[in-house]
């Protein structure tokens, strides 16, 4: 479970979070929706323990993703809309997800195949240097073989290609276990299918929180 209690967070004089409440349940699957500077991406942070609140309380499982921000990370995967600047080329990229997560490399690579992520030719390859699409596969395929209790995805699909983008529903959609799935989205055309509950946000607040 995800709590969030009268949540709000300050940079400088702008208010990002204004006194926000807000639930998520074991196999919600949220489309998180709003314009820029609606405060999702903020929201998406606190949970991951990246910021501090400057009130109300943030718990994930139970757990404050501050002060047990090693145990609360273990039970969330999370793919950013931008992939970061990682230096590891893929074979340790996913030596490093195995040995830091516990997940299998052959889960890894079962699921870059079916993101259709040439993966064998470029082991060697930095991710750095790879395509965006490229980087948003393996960073997908990472995140499905670790099996987690908490799913986030910002943009998923932004820079996948329409058949990419079907793969990442397909696997989506046969995925059948017990979570929560939170999915930063502008696409709500595609994603209809997939969630149960869309929550739009504006102005650090929700405006709308229904169940589909």
């Amino acid at each position: 479970m995800i709590e969030i209690r009268n949540v709000s967070k300050k940079f400088g004089n702008v208010l990002s979070l204004d006194d926000l409440t807000l639930t998520l349940h074991n196999d919600d699957c949220v489309a998180l929706m709003g314009p820029n500077g609606a405060g999702k991406t903020t929201l998406i942070r606190l949970i991951l323990g990246y910021y501090h609140p400057n009130n109300g309380t943030v718990l994930i499982n139970g757990l404050d993703p501050i002060k047990e921000r090693i145990h609360v990370l273990q039970n969330i995967s999370f793919v950013p809309q931008l992939p970061p600047p990682i230096k590891l080329n893929l074979d340790e990229l996913m030596s490093y997800a195995c040995k830091s997560t516990h997940v299998e490399k052959e889960a890894i690579i079962h699921f870059a195949k079916e993101m259709e992520l040439d993966i064998e030719p470029n082991l060697n390859k930095s991710f750095f240097k790879l395509s965006g699409g490229m980087k948003q596969k393996m960073l997908i395929a990472i995140s499905l073989a670790r099996q987690s209790d908490i799913i986030i995805y910002d943009e998923p699909t932004a820079n996948l290609d329409p058949k990419a983008r079907d793969n990442f529903y397909r696997l989506l959609k046969n995925e059948k276990r017990s979570k929560i799935s939170l999915f930063v989205t502008h696409r709500l055309d595609e994603m209809k299918e997939l969630v149960n509950r869309q929550i739009y946000m504006d102005l650090g607040k929700v405006l709308t929180d229904e169940k589909v």
